[in-house]
């Protein structure tokens, strides 16, 4: 599914440069679960926005799929995005002028289905996800947890084959979080391959590998019984 090859990142201000990732090679198998943790500034959203293509490396090569997008140009990046990345982010990101349906409709708004199967995919992913009868609410009228489940709603709309999760339980409490996380568990046993930075120790024991990062390089990178 992903195979990293010295992949790093450099950021210039000025005369000065800082080395977010570097020369990182990693290997992420299609239906794995892997937590990535590490203390701040260790490039853990760095290696996930570059996961994501959101970002590009400065040196070495990103294989997705097989297919080489180190160098792709920016339209194919984001049709690749649409198509193959779901992305569930600490923050929501959700549109407060849109009802629900509509904020989980923005998944599909530029992809290949006709309005009438996006619309019926928005309340599929919503009666999964236990909001139907929020559709016509506004993020505002939303608890956090229910914001946080529309989120998951929107990146699991067009089935994406890979899931990539930025401290998704940062802005939950206890109960909300592990809600999250059973609703991550579940879309990973469904064959969703899932990259999920955290800082929680209990939350990063869920998935089946851990990778840490220190420094901008891989530190310890463990499978789930390896670890034990």
């Amino acid at each position: 599914m992903i195979e990293l090859q010295e992949l790093s990142k450099r950021h210039r201000a000025g005369d000065v440069e800082t080395t977010a990732l570097d020369a990182i090679s990693l290997h992420i198998e299609a239906g794995e679960y892997v937590a990535i943790t590490g203390p701040s500034g260790c490039g853990k959203t760095t290696l996930l926005g570059l996961l994501g293509l959101l970002d590009r490396p400065s040196s070495g090569r990103y294989l997705l799929q097989g297919e080489d997008v180190t160098t792709k140009p920016a339209r194919e990046l984001a049709a690749l995005r649409r198509g193959r990345i779901g992305f569930v982010f600490q923050s929501f990101n959700l549109v407060d002028e849109l009802s629900v349906h509509d904020n989980v409709q923005l998944a599909l708004r530029y992809g290949p289905l006709p309005g009438r199967e996006q619309r019926a995919r928005v309340a599929e992913v919503l009666e999964r996800l236990g909001l139907a009868h929020r559709a016509a609410h506004h993020p505002s009228q939303l608890s956090g947890g229910q914001q946080q489940r529309v989120a998951i709603a929107r990146a699991i709309a067009a089935r994406p084959a890979l899931l990539l999760a930025d401290e998704p339980t940062g802005n939950l409490d206890s109960a909300h979080g592990q809600e999250v996380m059973r609703l991550l568990r579940e879309l990973n046993d469904e064959g969703t391959t899932l990259v999920m930075v955290t800082h929680s120790a209990e939350h990063a024991a869920l998935a089946s590998r851990t990778v840490r990062l220190l420094d901008g390089r891989v530190l310890v990178d463990a499978h789930a019984e390896m670890a034990a």
